[in-house]
Formats: structure tokens, sequence, C-alpha cells
């Protein structure tokens, strides 16, 4: 998470491969001080390929074959970017993200991977499944799973590749679907698969004991191979290779590597298939200062595509990062000549090659999985970390040294505000909308903003203002703006413009722009989307990010939402699912898995607007958005406002991934013991203080959804319409009741 350490320089990762996730683990053993890690990345779970073909046999499941680079990167004290890179400017030293502000970097790593070529072959793209990325292939492998099984007739699965990747998914695709079938009570003989390379032979990479011992396998288990038979055309359903047309069932594509397009089109060197040319040093024959791994670089002596390669420069590139960061001669990487690959058949029995050695056994299988286990655990279990661990010992350079004691003595009170050339700058950078009703804005150079509140309507106005608990400004930025709308939202006012407050870290003047300008543009495309302007701000330097805004709106004075509206009869409505206080108490111990926090940020992404307009057409009688209080004690605001009483289904609450798994294992927000001492509320507490979802009903949200009353008769349709607007997790959860005698107005049931 954030370090109170000033930031002076920008290492930035993009892809979660196998030589990056060394270099977190390793930075995040020893790091350096100044230094800021990004990791920009598809997937925050990346896939060990070594025991890919295990997971999609059945011996393997997915949390098993998959590293979370969430933990791991909060572990390395690293930004944690989930998105997919477009391209990079290697002038301005920028890496464009689909969906957000250019990244900015001082040394850029580059760990991809590639994916099978599909562009050669007509309709490989569209009708056949290639094996990467790895995500989109399990997704499409499960339904075809469900598709086969449904069928009757007799089925003819293709795998086109006769390298070790076609081998091994084409003998642990076999294994499961046979498995399956059996499973329910089908014909596995009723599944057919073959196997079509251009090479004389399969494994051509692999010795002659290798490739003979394969070639026995598939006799023996019925597969036919085809040799120096290129496929030219895949249809629907058939695929065409030789002149002649094949009916097939599906088809899996494992051919030769292929580079995405934009490394080339970004103006790094690359060569005649699109990878990045390094040289000895894993460094960019065109830019220093940009260095490739793994399968996205071709190297100055040509090697196999394969994980064990990267998994052995990782340890090179941490070296050579820390070292170009401070300007200091790099290390040479040597890859070996030869190594073992231990190569699956499907079942649990596997075939070593190591130069022209060959051997099998059922033991090699357990060796590996011995091996790769091991590899997983050291990503996976990672070490307890002191809460502040610096190793000036680690530092970059003297000069970033005496850096760092300066900015630890910046002025406080007005001296602490950022400078007036960085302001400036960053506010060229922001949109500047207008309104009719704002009458200074950030436009004027005015002491502050004006506004005019017009005829009939009242001005409604909130504030928040809090600490960053994601290392991402500009996704931040967003979230800490819809927390503060969801205030206007819940009354039924309609967002007008907003005032911000920022505290940026210390750092240099340029990146202490860079953030300010992330969390400022994250603010500003909320406001835009909601209709609001952003009319000016304060901006300060200190220890770490916090950001607030002052948010105003509009509404009529007649119709005006309270919380003190609900009615006898009535029935409650939560919006979006609950646990975020939880998760994010767990993510900062490195506790909670990455696509828990992914799913997490995506639900406070979500705006509120949309919701309160429904709730809106559907009678609503008092509304609230849910934040740090939690459900239960935004829901005690509105039983003494109204006067009611309320039965609280608590099985139907919404909750995010992951938080019943936090919650069960003790993990829980610091305002969690606050919010618990209103417990007195709820009549039955002692009859349900065990219940899995208890601890949720006090835990504090951030940008959570909103909790609101409607006519009973009407609920059906407001939840349908609801999620049809994209609130899926929208649900009825409780009925109002009138008041009754005991002071707890909440039953449990």
């Amino acid at each position: 998470m954030q370090s109170s350490t000033p930031i002076i320089k920008d290492i930035v990762l993009v892809g979660g491969g196998h030589a990056h996730v060394s270099v977190l683990r390793m930075f995040g053993m020893n790091p350096i001080p100044g230094v800021r890690l990004t990791l920009i990345t598809r997937d925050i779970h990346t896939p060990y390929s070594g025991m890919l073909p295990g997971l999609i046999a059945g011996h393997y499941d997915f949390d098993d074959v998959h590293i979370d680079l969430g933990p791991l990167a909060t572990f390395a004290n690293a930004r944690l970017y989930h998105g997919e890179v477009e391209r990079i400017d290697p002038e301005t030293q920028q890496v464009f993200v689909k969906g957000r502000p250019p990244v900015d970097y001082d040394v850029l790593s580059i760990n991809i991977g590639s994916r099978p070529r599909t562009d050669n072959v007509p309709g490989a793209l569209e009708n056949a499944l290639p094996i990467k990325p790895i995500d989109v292939w399990l997704e499409k492998w499960a339904e075809l799973q469900k598709k086969l099984l449904n069928t009757e007739e007799y089925l003819n699965i293709a795998v086109v590749g006769g390298g070790a990747g076609g081998v091994e998914v084409l003998l642990s695709t076999k294994h499961q679907l046979q498995k399956l079938f059996a499973e329910n009570h089908q014909d596995p003989s009723r599944l057919h698969f073959e196997l079509y390379t251009a090479e004389d032979d399969i494994l051509m990479g692999h010795n002659k004991g290798v490739r003979r011992r394969f070639n026995r396998v598939f006799k023996e288990r019925n597969v036919s191979v085809f040799t120096n038979t290129p496929v030219t055309e895949v249809t629907k359903d058939s695929l065409i290779t030789n002149g002649e047309t094949r009916d097939v069932n599906a088809v899996l594509w494992t051919t030769s590597a292929g580079a995405p397009s934009w490394p080339k089109q970004s103006g790094l060197a690359t060569g005649e298939l699109g990878f990045i040319q390094v040289d000895e040093y894993l460094r960019s024959t065109s830019h220093p200062n940009v260095f490739a791994v793994g399968d996205i670089a071709s190297m100055p002596s040509p090697r196999p595509k394969s994980g064990v390669f990267a998994v052995r420069q990782g340890p090179v590139l941490t070296e050579n990062l820390r070292r170009s960061i401070s300007g200091k001669a790099l290390k040479a990487y040597k890859p070996q000549k030869h190594f073992l690959g231990l190569i699956s058949t499907g079942d649990q029995h596997a075939i070593a090659s190591r130069g022209a050695w060959s051997f099998e056994a059922d033991w090699l299988w357990k060796w590996k999985d011995s091996i790769d286990r091991k590899f997983m655990q050291m990503f996976n279990e990672l070490p307890e970390m002191p809460e502040e661990q610096v190793a000036l010992s680690g530092i970059a350079d003297q000069e970033a040294l005496n850096e760092i004691s300066t900015m630890a003595m910046r002025c406080g009170g007005c001296g602490a505000k950022v400078g007036s050339s960085v302001l400036s700058r960053v506010l060229n950078k922001i949109e500047k909308p207008s309104r009719d009703d704002v009458l200074i804005g950030l436009d004027s150079p005015d002491d502050a903003a004006v506004f005019d509140v017009p005829e009939g309507k009242a001005i409604v106005q909130s504030v928040d203002y809090f600490r960053s608990f994601i290392d991402d400004p500009y996704v931040f930025g967003q979230i800490a703006a819809n927390h503060a709308l969801g205030d206007l939202f819940a009354m039924g006012a309609q967002a007008q413009s907003a005032l911000t407050i920022a505290t940026i870290p210390y750092g240099r003047e340029n990146i202490i722009e860079r953030t300010l300008t992330e969390v400022l543009q994250g603010a500003q495309k909320v406001l835009h989307d909601a209709g609001a302007v952003l009319a000016g701000g304060h901006s300060s330097e200190g220890a770490e990010l916090a950001f607030g805004l002052t948010v105003n709106g509009l509404v009529d004075k007649d119709q005006m939402l309270r919380k003190s509206g609900m009615q006898s009869g009535d029935v409650l409505i939560l919006t979006k699912s609950i646990g975020t206080g939880t998760l994010f108490a767990a993510n900062m111990r490195g506790k909670a898995k990455g696509r828990w926090i992914d799913n997490a940020v995506k639900s406070m992404l979500v705006s509120n607007q949309a919701a309160a307009e429904v709730l809106y057409e559907y009678g609503v009688t008092a509304c609230t958005d849910v934040t740090g209080f939690g459900v239960l004690g935004h829901l005690v605001e509105m039983t003494k406002a109204s006067g009611c009483d309320v039965d609280l289904m608590i099985d139907a609450l919404p909750l995010l991934d992951g938080a019943p798994e936090t919650v069960s294992a003790g993990i829980l927000s610091s305002l969690q013991p606050q919010n618990v001492r209103l417990r007195r509320a709820i009549k039955n507490a002692e009859d349900w203080h065990s219940h899995p979802s208890y601890a949720l009903l006090f835990d504090p949200q951030t940008a959570g959804g909103l909790l609101a009353s409607v006519p009973e008769e009407k609920a059906v349709a407001c939840l349908e319409d609801l999620r049809a607007q994209g609130y899926q997790s929208a649900v009825l959860v409780g009925c109002v009741k009138q008041r009754g005698t005991e002071d707890a107005a909440i039953n449990l049931i």
C-alpha cells in the first residue's frame, strides 16, 4: 500500500508474466526507497503455464495454478492497475492503457507473453479456440464441455499445433472429457481426437526418444496424428488442410507464437514476427530504458517460447531494473542451453526430455507436481513483512537520498500547498465543462466559486474526504466522487458542482503533477457523467494520498427524499452488495484475493444516479446511501426518523465475493467496533450473532448502494428495472412494520 517515503522514480511493469512476479517478490523483500513500482496487467490472476495441462485435465483447481497478483503487488508495495495496454510512447515515456490516463515511467519492463497466431489462417480467430489468453480459453472450454455433453452424435475434436503445448492440450482435454462423459453416463467412445501439424513430426523441438514415446501414447489412446498437414482455413464446423475438408465439432488452436501489434507500432525495435528485440541484458535494442522478457522478447540467441526461460530471467531482470534506475552497469543474462522438460500425458504420468535423453514414469508427474507447487508457494504464501520496511542500504544513489531528506522537511500550513506551476499544468489537463448555474468556476482566477440556485430549487450539499485505500489515483478519484455524490442521489437531487481537496504524497515535482492529474481526472470523469462540473478546490502535499469533495446538488423543494418517509407495509431494497470494509482491511494485510478486490472496485465504480431515478419512478418513500455506518447503522437512522420497525432478512443480504471469507477469518474494518455498538437496535441479536452474515451488518461501506423503502406492490417491477439498469445485486432485504413498544426497532429474520 502507500509508503511515507517520497517518490522520485517510477518503474512500470507491463504484464504479470513469470519474470515480473519474481520482480515483485524480490522488490517486496528488498525495496528501494524513493522508487515506486506500478504493475499494469489485463489479468489479476496470472496462470503458471507449467500447471495448466493439469488444470485442464481436472487435477488442479483455479487457485492451484494461478498466482494472485493482488496480494503480491501489496507485498511489493506496487500499484496494481487492471487494464490492457494499447501502446507506449518511448519519447514521452508513457504507457497508454484503455480507459484511463497515460501512466508515466522512468524505466519500463514488458512481460506480456505471446499468443498462438491466428492472423495467417482464415477463420481461425473466429472459429477456433486459441489456447491464449488463458482466461478466455478456460471460459470457452467450460462452455464447450457443456455443449459436447449435450450432443448425442459422434464427436471429432481437432487440435492444431504439434509442439509441447498442442500435445499436452490434446491429452489433457481428452482425459477430462472422457472422465466427464463417464460421470454423466455417456459413452466416451463417441469422442475422437485429431492432431494436425505442418512439421514432419510432433514435438520437433525435442529428441527422437520423446517423439517416439508420444507417438506411442497417441496410438494407444486412438488419437489420429496428421504430420506435414498445414491447416489453411477453419470454418464453423470444419477445417481445411491439403485441399481436404474435415468435419470437426471443435478446433483447439496451439500453433506457433505471435506477438501483439502495439510494441512495433510504438516504435520499439522488433523482429519479423513483432517480438521485441533485446540485448544480452534483456534491454530493448532501440530504447535503453525499456526491458522485455519472456515470450514477448526476441533474444540475441533465439530460444523456444517457454516459461522456463522467463522464470530464469526474473532474478537478472530484477537486478538490472535496480541498476538501471541508478545508472549502474547491467548484468548479462545467459540462457541455459539445455533444460529439463516434463511433459504430461493427460493422466498423472509424465515424459522427461533433456538434450538427447528421455524417460517416462508416474513418479515423474508427482515430482513435477511437487516442483510446481513449491514454485507457486513462493508467490501465493508470502512472508509477513513489517508495516514500515525501509532498507536505506538499498537506496538508488546519494542524489536520491539527498532528495528524500529535503522532501521530508517540507513546510506545513500554506507552505504545504502544491506549487502554482504544478497546479497550472494540472488544470490545463483537466476538462472544464460549464453550466449556466455555475457563475464562477475553474475557468476564472477568482478566490471562490459562485453558484446560482434556480427558483423553486433547494441546494443540497455534502462533503467526504478520506485517505486512499487503493494505489491507483485515477480509480481512487472515481470512487471518491461516487461516494460523495451518493449523498445527493439518496436525497433525490441532481448533481450540479463540486469542490475538491487533495493531499498528494511528497515526491519530485513531475510525480506530484502526475498523481494530482490522475486523481482529478478520475473525479472529473464521474462528475461529468453525473452532469456536474468541477468548480474549484485545494491541494497540498502530505505523507499519503487523500482526497475528498464537497458536492452540490439541486432538488425541487417538494420532491426531496428523506430518511423519514418509511411507511408500514413498505419493503426495503438494497441496490449493491456489501463487504468493502472487510475486503480492503484484508487487502491491506495481503489476505484478500485479487479477484475479490477487483470485483469490489467494480462495484464502487457504479454510480447510484440511475438507481435513484428508478426508485423515484416506483414511488420510493425513504432513501439513504449505505456508507460508513454500514447497513445496520443507516437502517437505524431510517427507523428512528420514520418511527417504524423493520424485519431484516439477513440471508437476503447481497455480499461481495470474498467478504464472508475475510469476515470468518476475523479481518474487520477499523470502524467495525464503533458500528457494532448499534447492535442494541436489534431485538434478537443474540439469536443471530453466530450467523455468517451478522458481522457484515456493521461493515462500513465505501461508495455503497442505496437502501430504500418502496410500496410492496411496486417492489417486483422496481427490482426488475434496477437489474436492467445494471444493478445486478439489487434485492429485497426486509419489510417495514408499525412501531412496537420495544426500544429496539430491527428484527432479524
